[in-house]
């Protein structure tokens, strides 16, 4: 595994990056069901949360000494960046588009995710069309004030550093959960042309995740193109080591925070630091985002159970108390990707854990869709200022030929099935359009 740890924010000091984004009208995810604040540490998390922009800035300074106290260096003063959205479609039940747009709810903010998203692999194994068109039937689906993917690949020409040497011809990755160009063993390296970035700016997408064990796969030169090309394409990404990404949506900020296994990322390995950049992160907004690429990978590797679980000789760490670590240190939602196959969610202190959104997108068919390998889904979450729950779906999806597509509730019934199965107490409970609704107890 290459483990060059890509460059961080200037100076090196902790990147706290803030993107404002301008509102748009949609509805909210639908669904929703009274809900109590929790209580306890997570409760007392949430009082000293700021409220307002004035807080927030008031709050500045807390900021930057906790950045200081994590990583041992410097405060850093906040990057703002412009981005411009689109107005999101409205879904009706099930997933499908609605014909009117409502106006948004104060004080609440919708937030679309997915899973791992591939574009292709260069040279060998691009779609058809340069990509064009490979997200047209999720659009309306990935419609919201904020809408976030986990980009499991560099954006980037070769840089002569691929990780795995010259590539093989493709063929069966270990374990069955994909199929690419690889190098000699069972290494596999990704890469897309990263003119393929406006693919993603069109499909509706604001922020991609980069804390994965792809990310690196070209080196630092790599990683800076890839995030070169999205901001050429008006896109923000997260998942560098210390890295809290703050986007202003209406009135409310958003932050977001990547978590993986690797030394290039926020590493979900250590639970202390972990939760200190949560605790960053809840200091500057009003709502956290986890995303977290985490647990062993394989078409049998969709239960959820307590413990480490590893994959190819790597500790992928401990899902189940990584999520909840984070929950008590202020998160207000948890996103998992990386086992390629869609797991169970749960409710824990108010606030849900998605361990697993499954394969989203595939361009050049480099993931495998036989069985439950090509389910993934849309997951649409509208909380409020607070970060308490407003109301989700879940828009199961299916690709053919690594493009996806809604899938007629297959994944929602899969998704139903797994989180009834693996948290009988505290499961997410699904409704026949895919409504997600908190258990009594969660």
């Amino acid at each position: 595994m290459d483990t060059a740890e890509p460059p961080r924010t200037p100076g090196g000091d902790p990147g706290v990056r803030a993107v404002r984004v301008p509102g748009a009208r949609h509805r909210p995810a639908t669904g929703e069901w009274p809900f109590v604040s929790p209580r306890g540490r997570h409760a007392d998390v949430r009082r000293r949360r700021p409220g307002r922009i004035a807080a927030l800035a008031a709050g500045a300074l807390l900021v930057g000494v906790l950045g200081a106290a994590v990583a041992g260096r410097a405060p850093q003063e906040a990057r703002w960046q412009a981005a411009a959205v689109p107005a999101p479609t409205t879904l009706a039940a099930g997933g499908r588009a609605g014909a009117v747009d409502q106006a948004p709810e104060p004080g609440t903010v919708t937030l679309a995710a997915t899973g791992d998203v591939l574009l292709g692999n260069a040279p060998r194994r691009l779609p058809a069309r340069e990509g064009a068109g490979l997200f047209a039937d999720v659009r309306p689906a990935l419609a919201a004030d904020l809408a976030m993917g986990n980009l499991e690949q560099p954006l980037t020409d070769d840089t002569g550093v691929g990780k795995c040497g010259p590539p093989a011809p493709a063929r069966a990755a270990s374990g069955g959960a994909a199929r690419e160009a690889a190098g000699p063993g069972d290494c596999v390296q990704f890469r897309a042309p990263p003119a393929y970035a406006a693919h993603l700016r069109d499909a509706g997408f604001h922020l991609l995740n980069q804390a994965n064990n792809h990310t690196n796969d070209f080196g630092e030169a790599g990683v800076r193109n890839t995030r070169r090309a999205l901001d050429r394409h008006g896109l923000r990404y997260t998942g560098a080591a210390d890295e809290v990404t703050v986007v202003e949506v209406r009135d409310l900020r958003v932050a977001v925070v990547g978590f993986a296994v690797h030394a290039w990322s926020n590493n979900l390995l250590r639970l202390d630091e972990a939760t200190a950049v949560v605790r960053r992160a809840v200091a500057r907004a009003d709502v956290v985002v986890v995303q977290a690429h985490m647990g062993a990978e394989g078409a049998d590797r969709a239960a959820v159970r307590p413990g480490e679980e590893h994959f190819a000789g790597e500790n992928r760490g401990d899902p189940m108390a990584f999520a909840r670590a984070v929950v008590d240190a202020g998160a207000d939602l948890v996103v998992g990707h990386g086992p390629h196959v869609l797991r169970g969610m749960e409710f824990y202190r108010g606030r849900l854990i998605a361990y697993s959104l499954g394969n989203f997108a595939a361009g050049g068919g480099v993931l495998a869709e036989g069985g439950i390998s090509g389910v993934g889904g849309v997951l649409r979450v509208t909380l409020r200022r607070d970060g308490t729950w407003r109301g989700g779906e879940f828009v199961g999806t299916a690709m053919s030929a690594g493009r996806p597509a809604p899938d007629q509730g297959r994944g929602a019934d899969l998704l139903r099935t797994l989180s009834t199965r693996d948290f009988p107490r505290t499961g997410a409970r699904l409704d026949v359009a895919g409504r997600i609704v908190p258990p009594v107890r969660g």
